[in-house]
């Protein structure tokens, strides 16, 4: 069986999670994968997401700026998942995520430790998919 191409999937395009843990989420996707990721073991198509697994609260005027900061954290989460469990929205987002991504070895705690970390700096900043 050939494996059909996935032509929609592209880097900054938003996608929402459709099966395991992360359902329902939505994500970015950073790279894909038509043909498998061999270093990590995939022999389907899949592609790397970056996304929020808990979103920011709401805040108000009457907080406190520590309590502001405080509610305005975002989770996020990086993963390599089944093209057949992300469904493509009509959304992209104009920053580069694959910079990120460029030196992360996916197979080293820190480095993925590292990764999640500036996507969460850079997903806060932006104040995107909220």
């Amino acid at each position: 069986m050939v494996p059909k191409p996935v032509k929609i999937l592209k880097p900054g395009k938003v996608v929402v999670i459709l099966q395991g843990r992360y359902a329902g989420r939505k994500a970015v996707v950073v790279r894909v994968f038509e043909n498998g990721n061999q270093d990590q073991g995939h022999s389907f198509g899949s592609v790397l997401v970056a996304g929020i697994d808990r979103s920011p609260r709401a805040v108000n005027k009457s907080m406190s700026k520590t309590r502001i900061l405080r509610r305005s954290k975002i989770k996020p989460f990086v993963k390599f998942i089944n093209v057949t469990h992300v469904m493509a929205t009509r959304y992209t987002c104009d920053f580069d995520l694959k910079s990120v991504f460029a030196d992360t070895d996916f197979n080293d705690a820190d480095s993925r430790e590292n990764a999640r970390k500036e996507v969460r700096r850079l997903f806060e900043t932006r104040k995107i998919l909220v």
